[in-house]
């Protein structure tokens, strides 16, 4: 990863190669969690629906009220990725559902409605969703203070670290999830940490 840009922990200098982390941490992930759920149920429901799917952040931007309104918990809403054309789903679990219904009930939202809402209209008046670059801006504020750099990305990271380091998933099957075309794609997109690899070491045989 490049090097840190000391007035912002998060971010890398200018110049050097930017490598984006997952948040590995369940403790800051809790931490975030909790922040966005007690200050904007919209921008909850985007963080949980971000690393408990593993999509791309431009995928959940294309989202409307009326995908996913009706679905219930463990349903399924089948999508077509906007950058590789392939099929995929979105799943809605029970945190989703939780997070999707509270944040509905917030505002009277038409079927529609991007659920992202951003405060920009289109020509008929009617709200634009999210860009990337303004989750970008709202990720690097969730992290604030944590070592690494964070972005859109992160969200979709999150949910493969996570899945391979607390539930044991295999690089083959999320690399399934991912629509990478090899697990060694996705071995290098997740990262494997120089500790990571000398904790093997300690397997006594």
């Amino acid at each position: 990863m490049g090097k840190l840009n000391g007035n912002n922990p998060n971010h890398p200098s200018k110049g050097s190669n930017i490598t984006v982390d997952p948040i590995r941490d369940e403790k800051h992930i809790k931490q975030i969690k909790r922040k966005l759920k007690k200050d904007s149920p919209r921008d909850y429901l985007l963080f949980v629906m971000g690393i408990n799917n593993g999509l791309r952040i431009s995928d959940l931007l294309n989202v409307k009220v009326g995908d996913v309104r009706n679905l219930a918990a463990g349903e399924t809403l089948q999508i077509v990725e906007q950058k590789t054309k392939k099929k995929n789903v979105l799943m809605v679990n029970h945190t989703i559902y939780e997070a999707l219904h509270h944040y509905l009930k917030t505002t009277p939202f038409t079927d529609s409605d991007y659920l992202f809402q951003s405060r920009n209209k289109d020509e008929q008046g009617n709200p634009k969703p999210l860009t990337r670059e303004t989750v970008s801006k709202m990720v690097k504020t969730w992290t604030e203070g944590m070592q690494g750099n964070y972005s859109t990305h992160s969200l979709r990271k999150t949910w493969g670290y996570i899945q391979r380091t607390k539930f044991g998933v295999s690089f083959e099957v999320i690399c399934k999830r991912f629509n990478h075309t090899s697990p060694a794609i996705t071995m290098r997109y997740l990262g494997i940490e120089d500790k990571e690899v000398n904790g093997i070491l300690l397997n006594e045989i």
